[in-house]
């Protein structure tokens, strides 16, 4: 290290503005930037900018772009001033630095003094500040010792997690502090309010009949635990669900608050919340996936040379990492040899191979379609045999009313497990095969969602005679919110019964023999491992469930934040004793970016059911604040009508489709 100068040399400041460190044995050293532009990873760079004819040019056009792209260098008071650590420099001349500014601090004037030590003085508070508030973040422990004993790639799945609890915490308080704190303090006299009342004139009076199941006289001890499975009995009458809130307004020293604006502005409000949240958080993954996306020479560099995770403390997370290596340059490898069979195959063999591809498509969308149907037809009988009222028996009860939900959990395990089995026979590469297998897992879980709704507003929007009256099946459904909620309250509370069902009465039991039975085909099998794109697409379904009924149940973001909580420790102490890491980790760069880009796609998903719900299905006339409105957003053409003229104009002009459209546009290229 003689290049970098004995002790005492100070930094010599040029008079064209640009600073440079002079020392004695500076001639001697090799730059830097010579030893950065020996790296495997730069000479890649340049043969594939120089393109297939391209000269090789170390230092030539790339190296004065790259100049350039530093822009001009600061001046050489303004360079002294800025903190060492802010310096390209080594740490023998990062001291040299210091003691510098430090020496020259007493030529100051008062004044620059004064301003120095403050600025340092603030920048350190704001950083003690900063640390402090560090101390604060949820699970930041165990996040760090999951991190440490497991990698970044199970920590991003635990992060993720983290992240969802506090999105639906916000979510909650802004449906409780809009939607149900001023309904219930209103219900109690506080407030000077009115209930929503729909006038006989508009609408027959057979739509305004609604009598809640609640629990009257003298009932069982299990009928109360099924109305707490299934939201029906004394909590469909609870602030839990939308038949609650009948308030219209309230007036409170003269102002008026439109309960029922209020409660559609939340929903957008959360929305808009969760999106620009999400896409937050994305963007730095986004740019990450850029960086790591290089040819095939650059990745063996990065495999090589940065592949490490220096995160890892634990010996035996340690040696998986060394076979995680191991196995994704043998992938790399395997991958180059598929690339050059295809380049290599006869017409024969590409007639073969998209024959096979285009026969096992056909079974996966039959395979889907399977679903779909079974789902279906679970939902209308469920919903049949629930309003017949029939079902006495508590077990026969319980099951029909969870019929649907077991139908979806069970579509969501046996499909992933057939493309699974069916992606081998594909011939894809290996990273492709998990992008697709992934990608249709997806599609699985969230079109099942989809399906449900579909089932449900087939029977609420009918087209007989039923529905003449009041646009939707009066009798079945009187307040078709809250129907609709309960479905979503119960998909939630099924979710997390078979999460702990799972964990409890299989890992458990797993571990408890591997541990302790010494069979071959016991210890063949061994611990499964912990799936982080399974786990992590398990709760996305659960979020997107949360999304699609927070419209029609105001509390299920309440009840999601509990879940998720439960879930966290749920998982790390299964990932702890009874999984073992998976034997192909990702990097947390691409994974945290993959789980927010498939969470994303649950949120656009999600504005599909609620828009139709809003703004095409009418609003029940016989519950919720909608009552005396045709659909919940007419409340808003509503409201317009009693501003000024001037400013119903501009909104209209903003509501037409001349600005409609290319804002819209704007919007997407943002």
């Amino acid at each position: 290290m003689s290049g970098f100068g004995v002790a005492g040399e100070l930094p010599a400041w040029r008079g064209d503005g640009r600073s440079e460190m002079f020392f004695p044995e500076e001639a001697h050293a090799a730059a830097p930037a010579d030893f950065l532009q020996e790296l495997p990873s730069y000479r890649s760079v340049l043969r594939r900018r120089a393109g297939p004819g391209g000269g090789h040019d170390p230092q030539g056009s790339l190296g004065a772009r790259a100049g350039e792209a530093r822009g001009p260098q600061p001046e050489g008071a303004e360079l002294a001033a800025l903190p060492p650590r802010e310096h390209a420099l080594s740490i023998a001349e990062k001291r040299r630095l210091r003691d510098y500014q430090q020496a020259n601090i007493k030529y100051l004037s008062g004044w620059n003094q004064w301003k120095r030590t403050s600025s340092k003085s603030w920048r350190k508070v704001l950083k003690d500040i900063k640390e402090s508030l560090s101390y604060l973040q949820l699970w930041r422990h165990d996040i760090h010792s999951i991190e440490g004993k497991f990698g970044t790639g199970i920590q991003s799945y635990f992060s993720f997690l983290r992240f969802l609890v506090l999105l639906n915490f916000l979510i909650f308080i802004l449906m409780f502090g809009f939607v149900t704190f001023p309904t219930v303090i209103s219900k109690y006299g506080i407030f000077n309010s009115s209930f929503a009342k729909i006038s006989p004139k508009n609408t027959d009076s057979l739509c305004t009949v609604y009598t809640p199941s609640g629990n009257k006289g003298l009932v069982y001890f299990y009928t109360y635990l099924k109305d707490l499975l299934t939201g029906t009995g004394f909590l469909e009458t609870t602030s839990l669900f939308y038949g609650y809130y009948e308030i219209d307004a309230a007036l409170l020293r003269g102002v008026r608050y439109n309960f029922p604006l209020a409660y559609l502005l939340t929903t957008f409000a959360y929305l808009a919340l969760s999106l620009v949240w999400i896409i937050k958080r994305s963007v730095s993954g986004f740019k990450q996936s850029l960086v790591h996306d290089e040819d095939q020479f650059q990745s063996y560099c990065n495999k090589v040379f940065a592949g490490w995770d220096f995160c890892i403390t634990d010996l035996n997370a340690a040696r998986l990492k060394h076979r995680s290596l191991q196995y994704e340059l043998q992938t790399d490898l395997e991958e180059e040899r598929i690339k050059r069979k295809i380049a290599d195959r006869t017409m024969k063999e590409k007639l073969r191979i998209y024959s096979l591809r285009i026969f096992l498509n056909i079974i996966v969308l039959a395979v889907l379609l399977g679903c779909f149907y079974s789902i279906y037809k679970a939902t209308a009988f469920s919903q049949e045999k629930s309003n017949n009222g029939s079902n006495t028996d508590f077990q026969t009860n319980l099951l029909v009313q969870y019929l649907p939900s077991m139908v979806i959990t069970l579509a969501n395990f046996v499909a992933p497990q057939i493309f699974s089995i069916l992606i081998r026979f594909e011939d894809y590469s290996p990273a492709f095969e998990i992008k697709l297998t992934l990608l249709r897992c997806v599609f699985v879980r969230l079109a099942n969602i989809g399906v449900l709704l579909f089932s449900l507003w087939s029977q609420i929007h009918c087209a007989n005679d039923n529905c003449k009256a009041c646009g939707y099946n009066y009798e079945l459904y009187p307040c078709w919110e809250s129907a609709v909620g309960q479905e979503m309250y119960k998909l939630l509370i099924f979710d997390f019964m078979i999460i702990l069902a799972v964990t409890l009465f299989m890992d458990f039991p797993r571990m408890l023999l591997v541990t302790h039975c010494s069979w071959k085909l016991v210890q063949w099998c061994g611990l499964q491992e912990f799936g982080i794109s399974d786990n992590v697409l398990e709760i996305i379904y659960g979020q997107t469930i949360c999304w699609i009924g927070t419209f029609f149940s105001p509390l299920l973001p309440a009840i999601a934040t509990i879940k998720y909580f439960i879930i966290f420790y749920v998982k790390k102490i299964s990932l702890i004793h009874t999984r073992k890491p998976p034997g192909r980790p990702i990097r947390a760069s691409s994974s945290n970016f993959f789980f927010l880009v498939v969470l994303l796609i649950g949120l656009v998903l999600a504005f599909i059911p609620l828009g139709i719900s809003i703004a095409h299905i009418p609003s029940s006339k016989a519950c919720g604040p909608f009552r005396n409105f045709n659909t919940s957003w007419a409340v808003v053409p509503h409201t317009i009508l009693e501003f000024p003229t001037g400013l119903q104009m501009v909104l209209n002009g903003i509501a037409s489709e001349a600005f409609a459209v290319p804002f819209f546009m704007v919007v997407c290229l943002i």
